[in-house]
């Protein structure tokens, strides 16, 4: 076709009249009228600066019906690097205001459940039984920026199976709500400790709607293995990250973008397991430290506020 229109009256009157960018009537949102009004720009300045066709266009609305069939936004979100992307603004937010130090954050990813049980100190939270994982201890000690344990944090922590699924969204059905998820409230030193299973990495689901567009690139869409993590504390800014699991090949090629050089822990192999109630004697160990960054101007400037699954153990 070949044609450009953007720049045309017609075309710039249906953009605020969509978004309804003048605000006329007194029920609007002006943040999302703003919001829209770029997008729907910038949307329309693409299909003239790409000539994209009808076909194409109407391509990309049944693929975003898909997106929403399968549930798979916040995995596109990811995987697209959207999500990391928010992570660079919030780092460059915090090195403009000389805001240094902390354990470095990443993505959440879509597979969080609130709910978890809550205990002190140590959890034990491999519930199901899993031949084909190893036992793992996972520990550490959460502190501030002056290095002070922080005594009453808590530590959320979930993680795939061997087979690379999450409870509550296991589509096999075959683990229970909370297998491979818990939170441990710190203790006076501010120590925490998970005892579970060696996770594997996981890949999108073959048939959705995410691995169809990275087909469509030439993308791959697995992530290496890894273990999440809230920690928050009074006080101190809520802290959102992951660790991958050392020598996964697929760390430094991770469709989601999440790793970071500062959160590849050593894993080491350690005898005692028994006595911890684990599996097996011969367990695989890591020691994870976080340290939580301060208030900025008495707020978190770091809340993410999304939705979310949720359950009750």
């Amino acid at each position: 076709m070949s044609v450009k229109v953007f720049d045309t009256k017609e075309v710039q009157d249906i953009l605020k009249a969509a978004s309804n960018f003048d605000g006329k009537g007194a029920n609007g949102t002006a943040r999302i009228q703003q919001i829209l009004h770029r997008l729907l720009g910038d949307l329309f300045k693409t299909i003239d600066d790409l000539d994209i066709t009808p076909d194409e266009v109407w391509a990309g609305v049944n693929y975003l019906n898909k997106l929403g069939q399968d549930g798979e936004a916040a995995l596109l979100a990811a995987g697209v690097g959207l999500e990391k992307y928010l992570d660079i603004r919030m780092d460059a937010a915090d090195k403009a205001i000389g805001l240094d130090g902390g354990t470095p954050r990443t993505i959440e990813g879509p597979l969080y459940v609130a709910g978890a049980p809550v205990r002190d100190g140590v959890s034990k939270i491999d519930i199901d039984v899993d031949e084909e994982a190893g036992p793992l201890v996972i520990h550490g000690t959460v502190t501030d920026l002056d290095d002070k344990p922080v005594a009453g944090a808590v530590v959320e922590c979930w993680h795939a199976n061997s087979k690379g699924f999450y409870s509550h969204f296991d589509p096999t059905g075959a683990q229970t709500e909370f297998n491979l998820r818990g939170a441990v409230k710190t203790d006076a030193d501010g120590k925490y400790e998970f005892r579970t299973l060696m996770p594997v990495g996981y890949g999108c689901p073959p048939q959705g709607a995410t691995q169809q567009l990275l087909n469509a690139l030439d993308r791959h869409g697995n992530r290496p293995a890894h273990v999440h993590f809230f920690v928050a504390a009074d006080n101190l800014r809520k802290l959102t990250t992951q660790f991958n699991i050392e020598g996964d090949p697929l760390i430094w090629d991770d469709f989601a973008y999440a790793t970071r050089e500062e959160l590849i822990p050593p894993v080491v192999e350690k005898t005692g397991g028994a006595a911890l109630g684990l599996k097996q004697d011969t367990y695989k160990d890591i020691e994870f430290n976080f340290t939580l960054t301060s208030l900025v101007k008495g707020k978190d400037n770091q809340l993410v506020c999304r939705q979310r699954a949720s359950a009750t153990a």
